[in-house]
């Protein structure tokens, strides 16, 4: 009997969980926090991010909200803060590294996460991880910021799940050892797929080398699906090719959880996914993985996947 999949939204701010819950979302698969930071010309409060985070929580009552630490930098910067001047800011000080050089602005959010915990199923996960270090590090700021949290408030009795995105190759390959140190992966394909062939999405010169099908991607997705699988945690996507219709039936072959996208593709995802098979496909993913090209992938899903 097929594991019924969970297909979730991806948002940015409190506005867009109606538009999921109208298209019969399962959760919040991503609420990118990074967009309470931005247009305004100082840093929210702990108290405003608090606000914030439970307004979706209590919204969502009781289905899961993934909320992302923030996740600046890169394409996403904030003119009030120190950013410093890159050759290649997708490469840089951004994510969980600025996070983990400004510790107080960092617990500050995480203390507004656990606070928020109280009004629903919070999944508590952090962007940009490329090794070990970075967890242990950003997991004892989070305790930190529990227990401060409830040093404060001496009835708050925080409950989350603490996961990772996996969107650089260096955490799809150590997704072995990352996994017994989290709840749950969530794969980022937008950044996977930039860092895996080495091509800045943004730059149109290159535009036709970021390739969703390359085989090399997939086999890390693949990889990270898994090693999640080997050790007892769930494995989500929420990056934009949970949504591509081509590629859906290969992760339900590869035996992903859960899909998050933007609220606007959910009816058609659950469409296709009810139609497909894990034991079916399963086979099927294995031949496309072998193949050389992203072309071949893609004429291979066209004649093979798609019904």
């Amino acid at each position: 009997m097929e594991i019924e999949k969970e297909i979730a939204g991806n948002i940015g701010s409190p506005d867009e969980v109606d538009l999921v819950l109208e298209n019969g979302g399962d959760g919040i698969g991503l609420y990118r926090t990074e967009f309470l930071y931005m247009d305004r010309n100082e840093l929210p409060t702990e108290q405003e991010q608090f606000e914030a985070y439970g307004s979706v929580l209590e919204k969502m009552n009781g289905k899961p909200v993934v909320i992302r630490t923030l996740d600046i930098g890169g394409d996403k910067n904030v003119d009030y803060l120190d950013f410093p001047d890159e050759m290649n800011p997708f490469l840089g000080y951004r994510a969980i590294r600025y996070c983990l050089e400004n510790e107080s602005l960092f617990k500050e959010q995480l203390r507004a996460l656990v606070r928020a915990s109280a009004y629903g199923n919070l999944k508590i996960m952090f962007p940009m991880i490329s090794g070990m270090d970075e967890l242990i590090r950003a997991k004892e700021l989070l305790a930190e910021a529990k227990r401060e949290a409830m040093e404060k408030d001496a009835e708050l009795q925080p409950t989350y799940e603490v996961g990772l995105m996996i969107e650089t190759p260096a955490a799809a390959m150590m997704a072995d050892q990352l996994a017994k140190q989290v709840d749950f992966f969530s794969i980022g394909t937008n950044d996977l797929i930039q860092y895996t062939v080495a091509v800045d999405r943004m730059n149109e010169h290159i535009a036709q080398l970021y390739d969703p099908f390359h085989p090399a991607v997939l086999r890390l997705i693949k990889r990270t699906i898994e090693q999640g699988a080997k050790a007892g945690i769930w494995v989500g996507m929420c990056g934009e090719l949970a949504g591509d219709p081509k590629l859906i039936p290969v992760f339900v072959g590869m035996g992903l959880d859960e899909f998050s996208m933007s609220a606007g593709s959910i009816l058609e995802a659950r469409s296709l996914i009810s139609k497909s098979s894990m034991e079916e496909l399963a086979p099927k993913v294995d031949e496309l993985l072998a193949l050389g090209s992203g072309k071949e992938v893609k004429q291979y899903i066209e004649e093979n996947l798609m019904k």
